[in-house]
């Protein structure tokens, strides 16, 4: 694979499949994708250290953390390319592609790699990427998408 994007919370799922693309594809780019209202991955990313922020306010309720892990950052440092974001309109048109589209339901946290994608946030013309979709924990006021 030529990219690997996830979505992000803590930091868990991006730094354990950051791990794995660099031992079984170390040249892959690793992407991370986060609620834009709760960005402090990203903004950690930049900086160098660890931001603290408020509960972010977002449908995407997986990745409604405070701050990356202790454990996860620095892996995060050493093996990610970037972390980008994506709204919440975004990801209910990334949950309408993967449900309509795709016949997958996905919890909003899990959509935030399509929502990347679909906005123009990653470039993935041409590559071969590989998209982690994770949960399937959906409310039905959620579901009322069409």
């Amino acid at each position: 694979m030529d990219i690997i994007i996830t979505s992000l919370g803590g930091g868990g799922l991006l730094a354990g499949s950051a791990l794995a693309a660099h031992a079984l594809a170390p040249d892959a780019l690793i992407y991370g994708v986060e609620p834009e209202a709760g960005n402090d991955g990203q903004r950690s990313f930049r900086s160098g250290e660890i931001v603290t922020i408020e509960t972010p306010r977002t449908i995407a309720d997986g990745a409604q953390t405070l701050h990356l892990g202790d454990l996860t950052f620095p892996i995060i440092k050493e093996y990610v390319t970037d972390i980008v974001t994506a709204t919440d309109e975004q990801l209910l048109d990334a949950m309408r592609f993967m449900a309509f589209r795709m016949k997958q339901v996905v919890e909003p946290t899990g959509c935030l790699p399509v929502a990347a994608i679909l906005n123009g946030s990653i470039d993935v013309a041409g590559k071969r990427v590989g998209v982690v979709l994770s949960g399937g924990n959906v409310s039905e006021s959620i579901l009322q998408i069409g």
